[in-house]
C-alpha cells in the first residue's frame, strides 16, 4: 500500500476539492464487477470461442472485437452480448454509494450498466445522463449530478463504443465528449476507480487526456502488485517492475497512483473520505418552550454564536427550525456570512423548515429528519423540552434526531448545561463513552465542561468552537 503520509495527503486535498466543488469520477470496469458485471475478458470470452480464439491468450481485446465485426460483417453479436451481460439488475456497492453521496456534480466512466445512476437515485440526488453525442446539448432540469458514459449505454447497445474502428474514428464522431472530458479535467480533480490499467479502453482514454496544457493533479487507485500461488520471484519481480513502469508512465498524464493492497482499502479510504467531509457539516438539534435557568436572550444569544462560529470554521451548518431554536441559528450563521460575503457563502446554511400539513405527519417529518441528519458528521443539541397537556416535557423529536445522528455515525455534541433533552442525552452517553466516542476520545474532557452549568455563554462557545475546529484539522 502507498505510504500513509501519501494516502493521508491525498484524502486531505480530496476533502478540500469536494467542499470547492472540483471532485470528479472516473469509473472503470472493476467498479462495476463487484456487483456481479463482468469485465471484458469475460465479455468477449465466447467471442473470441466463435473465432477459435484462446481469451486468455490474447491481450488486445479492442481488435479481438474487431475480428468479430469482420467475420460477421456486423455488430449485432456484441450488441446482444452486451444487452445479454448488462440488462440484469445489479445492485450498487458501498463504494457506489459512497460517492453518490459526495457532493460530486461530474463523473465519466466507460461502462455501459447504470449502476452510477442507480447510487445518485438511491441517494436522492437527480442524475443527468449522457451516453449519446444528442445528449450534451440538453441539461435535464434539477439535475444534481451529470454522468458521461462516453462508451455507451446497455439500453442502446448497437450503439455502443466496443470496436477498433469505433475507437480510431471516436474523435469525430464523438468528439464533443472528448471537449466535455477535457474542460473537466482542467477544471476538476478526478479519481480513477475501478481500473485495473490491464483494461484495453484505458488506452484510448488516457489518449485523451494528454494535452499540451499545464496539468491538473488526479489520483488513480491501483491493486499494489503481488506474488500469487504459482507465481516465482521471477514472474513476481517481472510484475512489480511493470507496475513500476507504469505507474511513471501514468504522470504523464498529471495521474498519481494510490497503491492499494486490497480493494477493501479502497471502501475504507472512501469512508474516511466521507466522514472527514461530512465532519465540515454541523446539525443543529434542539427545541424550546422553556430555557430553564436561562433566559430567552441569553439562550438565542449563545445559540446565535455557536452557529456563527461554525461557519466562520468553514463549516455548514443545517437546522430545521425547530422552535425556539431556529431562528437563532439562522440569523447566527447568515450574520457571519453577510459580515464577510468573500470567505464565506449562502451555501454554507441549509434550512429545512419542518412541514406543518400533510397527511401522513410523523412519517414525513421522520423523512426530512433522515434526510437533514444525513448530511452531518456533527450534531449539536440544545435544550429539547416541548409542551404537552400545559406540561414542560423533553422533547421526543430531539432524542429521535439523536438515535438518526448515532445511525448515521455523527459525532453527538449535548449542551447539556441547557438542560433537559440535551441534559438527558449526555446522562446517558457519561455512562458509556467509549460506545459514542471511539477515537474521538478527546472530546470527553470537553464535553464535561458543556456540561457544567457553571460556565459561561463564553465560555460554552470556545469550547464548541475548538471542537468543530479540532475535528476539522
Amino acid at each position: 500500500m502507498s505510504p500513509s503520509h501519501v494516502i493521508e495527503g491525498f484524502i486531505r486535498d480530496f476533502v478540500q476539492d469536494l467542499h470547492n466543488d472540483s471532485a470528479a469520477i472516473f469509473a472503470g470496469a472493476g467498479l462495476s464487477r463487484g456487483c456481479g458485471y463482468v469485465d471484458w475478458p469475460e465479455l468477449l470470452s465466447d467471442i473470441a470461442k466463435e473465432l477459435g480464439l484462446d481469451i486468455k491468450k490474447e491481450h488486445d481485446l479492442i481488435s479481438l472485437a474487431q475480428f468479430h465485426v469482420n467475420t460477421k460483417k456486423t455488430s449485432d453479436g456484441l450488441a446482444r452480448k452486451i444487452l445479454q451481460e448488462f440488462s440484469d439488475y445489479a445492485e450498487p456497492s458501498e463504494n457506489h454509494d459512497i460517492l453518490a453521496r459526495l457532493p460530486i456534480s461530474s463523473f465519466w466512466t466507460t461502462n455501459y450498466d447504470s449502476l452510477i445512476e442507480d447510487a445518485l437515485r438511491k441517494a436522492c440526488r437527480v442524475p443527468d445522463v449522457k451516453y449519446q453525442v444528442d445528449h450534451l446539448t440538453i441539461s435535464k432540469p434539477k439535475r444534481d449530478a451529470i454522468v458521461y458514459k462516453m462508451h455507451g449505454d446497455v439500453q442502446l447497445p448497437q450503439h455502443a463504443v466496443l470496436y477498433k474502428e469505433q475507437y480510431e474514428k471516436y474523435h469525430i464522431e464523438r468528439a464533443p465528449f472528448i471537449t466535455a472530458l477535457s474542460g473537466d479535467l482542467i477544471s476538476k480533480t478526478f479519481l480513477f476507480i475501478g481500473f485495473s490499467f490491464t483494461d484495453p479502453n484505458l488506452d484510448y482514454v488516457l489518449s485523451r487526456l494528454h494535452s499540451g496544457c499545464s496539468k491538473r493533479t488526479h489520483y488513480s487507485f491501483m491493486l499494489q502488485a503481488q506474488k500469487v500461488e504459482g507465481d516465482d520471484d521471477e514472474l513476481y519481480f517481472y510484475k512489480k517492475r511493470k507496475q513500476e513502469l507504469r505507474i511513471e508512465d501514468l504522470k504523464r498524464y498529471g495521474i498519481q497512483t494510490l497503491l492499494v493492497d486490497d480493494y477493501s482499502d479502497i471502501t475504507k479510504i472512501l469512508k474516511d473520505i466521507e466522514s472527514r467531509y461530512r465532519k465540515k457539516t454541523v446539525f443543529f438539534s434542539g427545541s424550546a418552550e422553556e430555557f430553564g435557568a436561562w433566559t430567552r436572550q441569553d439562550a438565542q444569544d449563545l445559540i446565535h454564536r455557536v452557529a456563527a462560529t461554525c461557519v466562520e470554521a468553514n463549516c455548514r451548518v443545517v437546522n430545521g427550525f425547530g422552535w425556539g431554536i431556529g431562528s437563532a441559528v439562522i440569523n447566527g450563521a447568515l450574520e457571519a456570512i453577510y459580515g464577510n460575503p468573500q470567505k464565506y457563502s449562502e451555501a454554507q446554511l441549509v434550512v429545512r423548515p419542518f412541514p406543518q400539513h400533510g397527511d401522513n405527519m410523523p412519517l414525513l417529518w421522520e423523512q426530512y429528519r433522515q434526510r437533514m441528519i444525513s448530511l452531518a458528521g456533527v450534531a449539536i443539541f440544545f435544550f429539547g423540552n416541548k409542551k404537552e397537556g400545559g406540561v414542560t416535557i423533553n422533547a421526543s423529536g430531539v432524542r429521535r434526531e439523536f438515535e438518526i445522528a448515532l445511525d448515521h455515525k455523527l459525532l453527538p455534541i449535548p449542551i447539556a448545561a441547557t438542560g433537559f433533552m440535551s441534559e438527558e442525552l449526555w446522562k446517558e452517553i457519561s455512562l458509556e463513552p467509549d460506545k459514542y466516542y471511539g477515537d474521538y476520545k478527546w472530546v470527553l474532557p470537553l464535553l464535561t465542561k458543556l456540561a457544567d452549568k457553571t460556565s459561561s455563554p463564553t465560555a460554552i462557545v470556545d469550547t464548541i468552537s475548538h471542537i468543530i475546529k479540532k475535528l476539522n484539522r
